[in-house]
């Protein structure tokens, strides 16, 4: 009896089992067949110190799963630096996400050299065809193919105060002889001409970087760079020595080689000085910015800058994007991915205008939105902009920047010769 019991409890604990192993393999089944994919997205605008961006993500991430119910996105944000450091240690151990954010140029070749990231071209010739800014795209392609897709977009260009240039009866000059015009009108009156805080040295080489481009071309620059070309070009020659024609006629406010740019902005913004060359990540200080007078934003405008001795496209500009999406090569759900960067892109241009006050890489139609009109103004020159020339120390590598730096800051306080300033970066380049 005892033995009969114990085989009875003995099968109903194997029956047990056995169902148990059953419902198990069923889910099991079942969660294996289901349908539904995960994208991993990394991105570094934080709710705390990017509050409009983290939303505009947000929005475009419910939207995107709400249009794809078999995709799901898990998200992990992070600090700028944090964001670089993590993706760092991710790139070792081959631990990617799927969609992360990139930098052009410098920054993102390691990550192609090592075929971390996936190449985006059928993404361009795709959904995205005509889509960005031209030379934004291009800003993130290696020998050949495009391994990033922009989401902002800077351009540098002279802001003036009104106020001070009709006090004088100046215009905004369209060639350097009437640059000139105007500094030394405004010298004349007491009137510091330009801002310019040089100790940060990529400044003044935003001056350097123009003056090229008017005179060679919007290819000059960057063909000395990567090689195809030289530094101690006629061109890029010419470029420096207009730098210290300016210079010398005292275009800049005194000191300038000592002042940070944040000390040269404040010199503009408390009108001491009539012109100010900078990027468009500026332009809220001059339209929307509440904390800033609107007596002096309503007298803030901007030009492109002028022409040398005739020569110069002045729909060509200095700048180049900020962040861009990346897909990465071993991404298990590398299609889903492209897919949701191509629809990400889409969604980003308007948005980030309107919410963020964003300059998107992408085109948009400025006329449909409801923005300052120096927004628009600024939107429109990029939908017509014929090459943006990607800020130099950003196309070079640590080293070689280095010296452009250092090189610009001598050039400026006169410290060497146009001959001798193309020479540094010949032998810099040629060493690597």
């Amino acid at each position: 009896m005892k033995n009969k019991k114990a085989i009875t409890i003995l099968f109903t604990i194997l029956v047990s089992v056995l169902l148990l192993a059953a419902c198990s393999g069923s889910d099991d089944a079942d969660s294996s067949s289901g349908d539904e994919k995960t994208i991993e997205f990394m991105h570094l605008w934080p709710e705390g110190s990017s509050a409009q961006h983290n939303k505009i993500v947000s929005e475009i991430i419910s939207d995107f799963e709400s249009e794809h119910e078999d995709v799901k996105i898990e998200l992990e944000v992070l600090s700028n630096e944090q964001y670089k450091d993590k993706l760092k240690v991710l790139s070792t151990s081959n631990e990617l996400p799927d969609v992360g954010m990139t930098w052009a140029a410098g920054f993102l070749e390691p990550y192609v050299d090592g075929e971390m990231f996936a190449p985006l071209d059928d993404l361009l010739e795709g959904d995205l065809n005509d889509s960005f800014v031209s030379g934004t795209a291009e800003a993130y392609a290696i020998d050949g193919s495009t391994y990033g897709l922009p989401l902002e977009l800077n351009i540098a260009t002279v802001f003036y105060n009104k106020a001070i240039f009709d006090e004088y009866g100046l215009e905004a000059p369209e060639t350097l002889e009437e640059l000139e015009n105007v500094v030394t009108t405004l010298k004349d009156n007491g009137v510091a001409p330009i801002a310019l805080g040089n100790k940060d040295r990529w400044t003044g080489s935003l001056w350097y970087m123009y003056l090229a481009d008017r005179i060679g071309g919007g290819d000059v620059l960057t063909n000395a760079i990567n090689r195809s070309g030289s530094f101690e070009g006629p061109a890029l020659v010419s470029a420096a020595e207009e730098v210290q024609n300016l210079v010398d006629m005292d275009a800049f406010v005194q000191g300038f080689n000592g002042l940070s740019d944040e000390e040269a902005k404040s010199m503009f913004m408390n009108e001491q000085a009539a012109m100010y060359l900078i990027a468009t990540w500026d332009l809220p200080n001059y339209t929307t910015n509440e904390d800033v007078p609107q007596e002096f934003r309503d007298s803030v405008e901007y030009f492109n800058f002028p022409t040398v001795d005739g020569q110069g496209d002045m729909d060509s500009f200095v700048g180049g994007p900020g962040v861009g999406l990346f897909v990465a090569e071993d991404s298990d759900v590398k299609e889903e991915a492209k897919e949701f960067v191509s629809y990400f892109v889409q969604q980003w241009g308007e948005k980030s205008v309107t919410e963020a006050g964003v300059i998107p890489a992408t085109k948009v139609d400025a006329e449909s939105l409801d923005l300052p009109q120096m927004y628009v103004d600024v939107l429109d020159d990029l939908n017509q902009a014929s090459n943006i020339t990607l800020f130099a120390d950003v196309q070079m590598s640590a080293d070689v920047a280095q010296v452009h730096l250092d090189m610009i800051q001598a050039l400026f306080g006169n410290e060497v010769s146009p001959e001798e300033f193309a020479e540094k970066h010949e032998e810099a380049l040629s060493a690597e």
